[in-house]
């Protein structure tokens, strides 16, 4: 979510509309292989008050990633949910990369902000003072003599 408020009645991908039947032809495959996903944790969809399953548009696009994986890669089921959990994983640790430079971008305009305030603060009638450099150097030291 981005922070907004939504309105509970607008469809995204990920609103749970369709039924079994409906998410099985959607998908190709049989509703039973649906069911059977489901208990593998592959695809795991809404339910509803009376336990019914609900799949959204998310949900009907994953069951056809599973059938590609199976069937055109030949990958196990185990495997396949591995290669899910895994891509979760990394979607995750993108989002939270684009977090952590949000919050770093913000920290270094602040940093910017601040550092402006603290030269505009500097009294302009003083003057930096540099340090000599230290050397071993010996120095001697003659005053002027005097015409007599």
């Amino acid at each position: 979510m981005d922070g907004r408020r939504r309105n509970p009645y607008e469809m995204t991908e990920e609103t749970p509309v369709y039924v079994i039947s409906v998410a099985a032809q959607l998908s190709g495959l049989h509703p039973q292989t649906l069911r059977q996903y489901d208990r593998l944790g592959l695809v795991s969809p809404d339910r509803t008050a009376g336990r019914g399953r609900r799949y959204s548009a998310r949900d009907i696009e994953l069951l056809r990633t599973v059938q590609q994986l199976s069937q055109d890669e030949g990958i196990n089921l185990a495997g396949i949910k591995r290669i899910i959990e895994l891509e979760n994983q990394v979607a995750a640790l993108q989002s939270r990369v684009a977090e952590l430079q949000s919050a770093l971008d913000g920290a270094a305009t602040a940093m910017q902000q601040r550092e402006a305030a603290v030269h505009a603060s500097y009294r302009r009638d003083l003057v930096p003072y540099q340090e000599v450099q230290q050397t071993s150097a010996l120095v001697v030291w003659r005053p002027k003599r005097q015409p007599e």
